[in-house]
């Protein structure tokens, strides 16, 4: 299967030249942060104008390894709850990223929720915005893209603990890169409060916490389910702790303070 792009010339531009050079604007090493070898990151995946800065601060940070998962969010109401796509290549305008079709394979094998499905990832952009990064920063790699459409907890648990078996047991190192924005169209001291609540329970590794605070606060994390699965696979690994990268608010970008969307970057080695 080739899965075309569906937010070129929305969320990112259309011309590879430009698309080019916009990413390595947003990926300019910056002086005294040293590159590392991290297990999984968080960035958010608004349009690049407003969230590529932040996106472009973590993956600046990091040695990629040329095996990457990709946990989005599913925005649509249409396709499974747990979407995998496991062969073929993603288009983007910088050519054909392909799909690591062993890969996936050893994660169906043991996340029995995951069903392969097109429908999930044709129009959703949560996944599609990381992979222009990617081709730029990674040449060479090969990815498996999932989709989350659930927030029933339980089955993000038994994802995140598959991908923490996979991970564990893989001879390659494989980074788990993990799409999110923060919490939405709500006055920006108000989301930077919440953002904060959240952004806590991540840093402490805490999946079920993240979970209940979102829940109880009202946090409209839009990634929430594929960053519980992360978390817990973390967890599971033995990762203690998170590191903020950057972090802000679609009202520093256009000034309008009264309803705003929240951009997370960070990374956990």
């Amino acid at each position: 299967m080739l899965r075309l792009p569906a937010v070129a010339g929305q969320f990112y531009p259309a011309d590879p030249r430009e698309l080019t050079r916009l990413i390595k604007k947003f990926t300019v090493e910056e002086s005294g942060s040293a590159k590392t070898r991290v297990r999984a990151c968080l960035v958010p995946h608004a349009g690049y104008i407003y969230s590529g800065g932040v996106a472009g601060a973590v993956f600046t940070r990091i040695i990629f390894p040329k095996q990457i998962l990709v946990l989005g969010v599913r925005h649509s109401p249409m396709g499974e709850d747990l979407a995998i796509l496991s062969e073929g290549a993603w288009r983007t305008p910088l050519g054909d990223a392909p799909v690591d079709e062993s890969l996936a394979q050893r994660i169906k094998a043991v996340c029995p929720g995951l069903r392969e499905d097109g429908v999930a990832h044709s129009r959703e952009h949560s996944l599609e915005v990381e992979i222009p990064f990617l081709q730029i920063l990674d040449p060479g790699f090969s990815f498996v893209p999932v989709a989350v459409g659930t927030l029933r907890f339980e089955d993000l648990r038994e994802l995140g603990m598959g991908l923490a078996q996979v991970l564990r047991e893989s001879q390659k190192e494989i980074l788990v890169v993990t799409s999110s924005d923060m919490n939405h169209y709500e006055p920006d001291d108000v989301t930077r409060t919440k953002d904060a609540k959240a952004i806590d329970r991540m840093k402490a590794v805490d999946a079920k916490g993240l979970f209940e605070v979102c829940r109880r606060e009202k946090i409209s994390m839009c990634g929430l389910g594929p960053a519980v699965a992360m978390l817990t696979a973390m967890k599971e690994l033995g990762v203690t702790s998170g590191e903020v990268v950057r972090y802000l608010t679609s009202g520093d970008v256009n000034g309008d303070r009264d309803r705003v969307v929240g951009y997370a970057g960070m990374i956990f080695a």
